[in-house]
C-alpha cells in the first residue's frame, strides 16, 4: 500500500513538474510584455533591412519603428543593404552589431547552416500565432527555430506598355533586341541568374557546373541590349519611362504602377522564383531580448497591415488576410487564383563550390560593365587621352630640341 502511495505521489509530482515547465515555456501575457518594456526601457536595437521595406511614416502612413520607439522605449537604429549577398558579407565581417536581419529563404539556410543566427525564443512572441500555417516549417528552417516569416513574393516581368509591341509572356523579353538600351537585369548573382536559368529550363538550384556556365553564356548575350543592372534604382527608371523592361518583385512592380499606369505585368511561362522573406537575429547581437519583442510587434495585426499596405507583398500574417479593411486582399497579382498561379520554385543554399562559381561568374559578367558599347566607348575615350597626351609630350621634346639647336 505504501509503495502504491508512494508511486502515487511521484507521479503527481512529474505531473505538476510538467505543468510548471509548460507555463514557463507558455507564451508571455499582455502583462508580462508590458514588465518586459519597462525592464528594457533605455536600451536599443540595431536593425538591418531591404531598402524601401518597411512602413516608414510617408505619406501619412505608420512609422513602424517610431510607434514600436513609443511603445516600448526601445531605440531602433536603422540600416538598410541591396542585396542578400550584401547581407551576408556585412555579417560575416563581423555584423553581430545588428539584432535584427531580414533575409531571404535561401540565405536564411545559408546562414543557419554557417551558424551565423540565433535561435529564437518564441516564449517572446506571442504574436507568432498570427502567422499561417503553410508558412511554418519550410525547408529553410524546418524546425522553426531561427526565422519567422515576413513578406512573401514571386518574380516577374514589368514592361511599359507604351514601348513593349504585343502581349510578351517570356523571360526572353529581357533579350529582345527591340528594346535595346531600355532593358534593365537585377543586380544580384542569384535572381540575375534564375532569369536565364528559368528561360533555358534550367534548375535554379543545380550543382551541375556546366548549367551555370550555359546561364552565365546567355547573361553575357544579354548585355548587348541591357541598359544597366538595377536594384532600388528601379523605381525611378521604371516609373519615370526611362527604361521600359525589366525584371522584379511583383510586390514593387504594384508600387511602380501607382506612379506611372503604362506599366504592366506578367509572371513568364517557364516559371519563376517564389520566396519568403524572414526576420532572424544574428549570432552574437547585442540585444537579443528586445529583438524579440520587435519581432512580435511586426506581428501584430495592426503593424502587420500597415506593412502589408505600404509594401504591396503578399502577407503571411492571417490577421491581415482576414481583415476587412486589408485593400489588396484577392490582388490577381500577389494572391493569384490556382489556376492562374504560376510554376514557381523556390531558390536554395548552394554547397561551397557552386557558391565559389557564381560568385566568380557574376564577377566576370560584371566587370565589363552594363554593355559591351559602353566598354568600347571608354576604350576609346582613354585611347583618345592617350594619343593626345603623346602627341603633347612629342610637341614639348620637338619644341625643346629646337631651343637646344639653337
Amino acid at each position: 500500500m505504501k509503495r502504491i502511495i508512494s508511486m502515487f505521489f511521484a507521479l503527481l509530482l512529474m505531473l505538476s513538474c510538467s505543468v510548471i515547465a509548460f507555463a514557463e515555456s507558455s507564451p508571455l501575457t499582455e502583462k508580462e510584455l508590458q514588465a518586459k518594456y519597462k525592464k528594457l526601457a533605455g536600451t536599443s536595437i540595431n536593425v538591418y533591412n531591404w531598402g524601401e521595406y518597411i512602413s516608414d511614416g510617408s505619406e501619412g502612413v505608420m512609422n513602424v519603428n517610431e510607434e514600436f520607439e513609443k511603445l516600448t522605449g526601445i531605440k531602433v537604429n536603422y540600416a538598410t543593404y541591396a542585396t542578400n549577398e550584401d547581407m551576408y558579407t556585412t555579417l560575416k565581417a563581423g555584423g553581430s552589431a545588428y539584432d535584427i536581419v531580414i533575409p531571404s529563404d535561401y540565405m536564411i539556410q545559408r546562414l543557419i547552416e554557417e551558424e551565423y543566427l540565433e535561435k529564437i525564443n518564441f516564449d517572446n512572441i506571442p504574436n507568432y500565432k498570427n502567422i499561417m500555417d503553410e508558412y511554418k516549417g519550410l525547408y529553410y528552417d524546418p524546425n522553426d527555430e531561427y526565422s519567422v516569416p515576413y513578406n512573401v513574393g514571386m518574380v516577374g516581368v514589368i514592361y511599359n506598355k507604351k514601348v513593349v509591341k504585343g502581349n510578351p509572356t517570356s523571360w526572353s523579353l529581357l533579350w529582345d533586341e527591340r528594346y535595346k538600351g531600355q532593358i534593365l537585369q537585377f543586380n544580384n548573382p542569384r535572381d540575375g541568374f534564375a532569369t536565364a536559368m528559368f528561360l533555358l529550363g534550367i534548375d535554379v538550384n543545380t550543382q551541375d557546373e556546366k548549367e551555370w556556365r550555359r546561364a552565365y553564356a546567355k547573361l553575357i548575350e544579354q548585355k548587348e541590349v541591357l541598359q544597366s543592372y538595377v536594384s532600388d534604382e528601379i523605381f525611378n527608371k521604371m516609373e519615370a519611362g526611362d527604361a521600359a523592361v525589366a525584371a522584379y518583385y511583383a510586390g514593387d512592380y504594384l508600387l511602380m504602377k501607382d506612379n506611372n499606369p503604362d506599366l504592366e505585368f506578367y509572371y513568364p511561362e517557364e516559371g519563376t522564383n517564389k520566396f519568403v522573406d524572414a526576420i532572424c537575429i544574428p549570432k552574437g547581437c547585442q540585444n537579443k531580448e528586445a529583438a524579440e519583442l520587435y519581432i512580435n510587434f511586426l506581428l501584430s495585426e495592426d503593424v502587420a497591415l500597415a506593412n502589408a499596405e505600404y509594401l504591396y507583398y503578399a502577407t503571411p500574417n492571417k490577421t491581415v488576410i482576414n481583415n476587412d479593411n486589408y485593400s489588396l486582399k484577392g490582388n490577381p497579382i500577389l494572391y493569384p487564383d490556382k489556376k492562374d498561379e504560376p510554376k514557381t520554385q523556390s531558390f536554395e543554399n548552394l554547397n561551397q563550390y557552386t557558391l565559389s562559381l557564381t560568385t566568380k561568374l557574376w564577377s566576370e559578367l560584371k566587370i565589363e560593365g552594363a554593355s559591351n558599347t559602353a566598354v568600347y566607348i571608354k576604350l576609346g575615350v582613354v585611347a583618345g587621352i592617350a594619343l593626345v597626351a603623346i602627341i603633347y609630350s612629342t610637341a614639348k621634346k620637338k619644341k625643346r630640341q629646337k631651343l637646344y639647336d639653337v
